[in-house]
């Protein structure tokens, strides 16, 4: 295994504790930072909960007990000190995310560094860093425990030798890398969007029902999910921030269409919220 023994986690929601409760089913040392006290507290119970029912499906062997004794939250990035690799987790927000890595390369110096963004660039990303070689994009896809693919995106700075290391992580995650270069929405966020967004303009034009929009897709094409219900569990909020991304870099074909919008605007992002495309209990 080529994994570091330790790894950091900066930002613990719902991709956040995904992508920790990846790495400590694969053996490693996790640190999870969260922003205040109670937000530490509700990350440590969402990777709680999903080691708890990894257990119950016979997806681990040793038990929740080991495997959480791996897990430390905090709320200091002081204690990402000594990680061989930190992962960035927080919402698609360039500043951000900026923010969040420049504190992650001054707490770790000798860290590789990885962005979760699904759409961000990893150049402008890194631009803040002191050695933006040692940042690269590892795009992991919801839920992460159970998903099976890790998009790594490379960018005009990012190291040879992490991009190496990368595709070895994935494997030892048990999972398949593609490996892109940095471009907007990179590979699956453009296919994604550019469905979904269709997906939209059919039900906001009622061709369809959202149930039999999806299905096309399920039966027709194979897709595990249709893509107005893979909005509803991606988040519309988050979908709309990258349609309005790849508007402005790529062109109008990707504008949110106006059932987007409103139903943002409406607070319905999908099951997070409880209504977005479908009604979720």
């Amino acid at each position: 295994m080529t994994l570091p023994t330790q790894i950091g986690v900066y930002g613990g929601g719902r991709m956040g504790a995904g992508i920790a409760h990846a790495f400590l089913v694969a053996g490693t040392d996790v640190t999870v930072i969260e922003s205040s006290a109670e937000s530490a507290n509700a990350a440590l119970a969402r990777v709680e909960t999903s080691l708890a029912r990894a257990a119950e499906r016979g997806h681990l062997a040793e038990g929740t007990t080991p495997v959480l004794q791996r897990l430390a939250v905090s709320t200091d990035s002081a204690a990402l000190r000594g990680c061989g690799l930190v992962v960035e987790a927080v919402p698609e927000q360039t500043a951000l995310k900026q923010q969040v890595i420049a504190a992650i390369e001054e707490a770790a110096p000798d860290a590789w560094v990885a962005t979760n963004t699904s759409s961000l660039s990893v150049d402008e990303l890194a631009a803040t860093l002191a050695r933006p070689g040692r940042c690269v994009g590892l795009h992991f896809f919801n839920p992460v425990p159970a998903s099976r693919l890790v998009e790594i995106v490379v960018g005009a700075k990012t190291a040879p030798e992490l991009v190496e290391l990368s595709r070895s992580w994935v494997a030892d995650l048990g999972k398949t890398a593609i490996t892109v270069t940095d471009s907007p929405g990179f590979a699956s966020s453009r296919l994604g969007v550019a469905i979904a967004l269709e997906a939209m303009r059919m039900l906001q034009e009622g061709v369809a029902t959202a149930d039999d929009i999806d299905t096309a897709m399920e039966l027709g094409y194979k897709h595990p999910v249709g893509p107005l219900r893979t909005t509803d569990l991606v988040g519309l909020d988050v979908r709309l921030a990258i349609a309005e991304h790849l508007a402005r870099e790529v062109g109008d074909r990707f504008t949110p269409p106006a059932i987007l919008r409103e139903l943002v605007a409406a607070g319905h992002l999908g099951r997070k919220s409880g209504q977005g495309f479908y009604t979720w209990s």
